[in-house]
């Protein structure tokens, strides 16, 4: 059996090294976006090629959405995949995020081919800096409870992990329904130039959402559907 991670964020990003050190002990690959991919949403590559670069028997470098990861992936590098792991993710895709996010798409492409996925974010707080330690300590036991857990044909595990402050309790893993409110449609006008300057930590949120349980200091878990 073999897990397939990646990311959006880009192979060298310090999420998916804590991803790493949270699966340590499982067969794994990883196979993901050479560059940084993030906002790409489920965007795949037909055009033109899709470089490859093998790094070493278990690391593979792919010039392409982190959807094309997994494609080539499940289809190229191993037959045995039985999970997508995507993450960990510098920032919460919350909500309707999951629209918009390379990191949720990897795992809606599996779930598109049969394969259980589970993506990972890390919501952050204003410029407060992300601890990848504790992140990787949450996500194991997080991939802990829910590999455990059965998944409908076409179904898949969306997990943002709160950003909590030194002194703060411990978060509890809450399963939740994704927030459908719209993230902030704010820009700064120069010209005929429009700047996006809303900001995440105001966006709307439903009572009992993912948004209200993540803010709050919890593992927000939701169940998405292709």
């Amino acid at each position: 059996m073999t897990i397939i991670l990646t990311n959006d964020d880009g192979i060298d990003a310090p999420g998916i090294k804590a991803l790493i050190q949270a699966v340590q002990g499982k067969n794994f690959i990883v196979a993901a976006p050479r560059d940084h991919q993030s906002g790409c949403g489920h965007q795949v590559t037909t055009a033109h090629p899709i470089n490859l670069q093998k790094r070493s028997d278990t690391e593979y470098a792919i010039a392409g959405t982190p959807a094309d990861c997994v494609r080539i992936a499940i289809t190229q590098i191993s037959q045995d995949v039985k999970f997508v792991f995507s993450g960990i993710n510098a920032g919460g895709n919350l909500g309707v995020d999951a629209y918009i996010s390379g990191t949720v798409a990897a795992v809606r492409e599996a779930a598109m081919h049969g394969i259980a996925g589970i993506a990972i974010s890390h919501y952050r707080k204003a410029k407060h800096n992300f601890d990848w330690e504790l992140a990787a300590k949450w996500t194991a036991e997080v991939l802990a409870e829910l590999l455990h857990r059965p998944l409908e044909p076409g179904c898949f595990w969306n997990v943002n992990l709160p950003h909590i402050l030194p002194g703060s309790p411990e978060p509890e893993l809450v399963f939740c329904h994704p927030c459908t409110k719209p993230l902030p449609v704010n820009y700064r006008i120069d010209g005929d130039d429009f700047f996006y300057v809303g900001e995440y930590s105001k966006r709307e949120r439903t009572p009992g959402s993912d948004v209200e349980v993540c803010f709050a200091g919890n593992i927000a878990v939701t169940q998405l559907r292709v």
